[in-house]
């Protein structure tokens, strides 16, 4: 398949600048990939749609404030960064914005810290860089320097300053960027299907027969680079890290043999469930790595229903959720839902796809 075939127009007014006044209010699209119906709904709705005895599975990865800046000792120029992953006390995988002007030996000061670039990645196959750099800092950096020091890393397409959120009377991203459940530090964005879901909706979700449960996958680099290959097949996605509990697994599982439905908020989840399940029918336990890309072909081997938000043309997720519903279905349903003024992206609405 050509990665074109995933692509929509979009009206810049539908991609959502700022999330809904309050967390759970956003509007939900049931999409039924059985009959192709459409119903509009809300998200506070969930407790009387999703069948009981279903398992929901979060991912409670919490975001990192991944964002900092530094100034170039060289030419005092500001220089933005996004942390990706902890290699050491002292050493960072990183993106950073014009990458060609980043040069290995080039030293930034953060604050009260100087960091150098160790090296530029080496790049791609087709020989294209991938963005990737390695940032050594003088004195070991962790979450509790980032709380300080950085910023809420919001998508690109979030196109206005982080504190004019508060001005206009809406909630701080540190806070909305972050899921009510969010508890192991790793991820370099939200997994943000669950940023809609409060305490109250999860307390009804329990109220109703519907158990919820939580896993773990740091949202990494793959997240941030767009599918570059003309061919689908031939794109590769980075590895990210999971981690499911004995106790999580054992539940998902009962739920299988059981017959009852595995719902998965957002595709975080959607893929460390399908990396994990094994041949015998079995999740892996513990700490494991992916880089599962999943697209049209696929067969899923755990999750029955899917919640999440609204993909960006061309994407891995895109690609997900058509693999999920079909690729017909999906841009269909997504041309309803900008008939009917659905807010798109991180900050927008969401669907349910049974």
């Amino acid at each position: 398949m050509k990665t074109s075939d995933f692509d929509f127009e979009l009206p810049e007014r539908l991609i959502a600048q700022y999330p809904s006044p309050e967390r759970g209010q956003s509007r939900l699209m049931v999409m039924n990939r059985k009959t192709g119906s459409l119903e509009h709904r809300m998200v506070g709705d969930l407790p009387s749609i999703v069948e009981s005895g279903t398992v929901m599975v979060f991912n409670n990865s919490r975001v990192r404030k991944a964002r900092i800046f530094g100034v170039s000792e060289k030419t005092g120029s500001l220089a933005e960064f996004l942390l990706l992953k902890k290699l050491d006390s002292h050493c960072w995988q990183i993106m950073a914005k014009r990458t060609k002007r980043i040069k290995s030996g080039n030293r930034y000061i953060f604050d009260d810290a100087i960091g150098e670039i160790l090296s530029v990645s080496e790049g791609r196959a087709d020989g294209r860089s991938d963005g990737i750099l390695y940032l050594r800092f003088d004195k070991p950096i962790d979450d509790a320097w980032l709380d300080i020091h950085g910023q809420v890393p919001l998508p690109p397409y979030i196109k206005r300053p982080q504190k004019r959120a508060q001005k206009q009377g809406q909630a701080d991203d540190a806070e909305r960027y972050q899921t009510v459940y969010a508890r192991e530090y790793g991820s370099s964005a939200a997994p943000t299907a669950g940023l809609h879901f409060t305490r109250e909706l999860l307390a009804e979700l329990n109220n109703a027969g519907i158990e919820t449960v939580f896993i773990t996958l740091h949202v990494g680099l793959g997240t941030f680079l767009p599918v570059r290959a003309e061919n689908i097949e031939d794109h590769r996605m980075h590895e990210e890290t999971f981690f499911i509990d004995e106790d999580i697994a054992c539940c998902i599982e009962k739920a299988k043999r059981e017959g009852r439905k595995i719902l998965a908020v957002g595709t975080t989840s959607v893929r460390t469930l399908e990396s994990a399940w094994t041949v015998n029918g079995e999740l892996q336990r513990g700490e494991g790595n992916t880089s599962i890309f999943i697209y049209p072909g696929y067969e899923f081997k755990v999750v029955d229903t899917m919640f999440t938000n609204f993909h960006t043309p061309e994407s891995t997720l895109l690609m997900l959720v058509s693999a999920f519903a079909g690729r017909d279905f999906i841009l269909h349903s997504y041309m309803e839902a900008i008939k009917e003024g659905y807010r798109f992206f991180s900050y927008g609405d969401a669907c349910l796809i049974q």
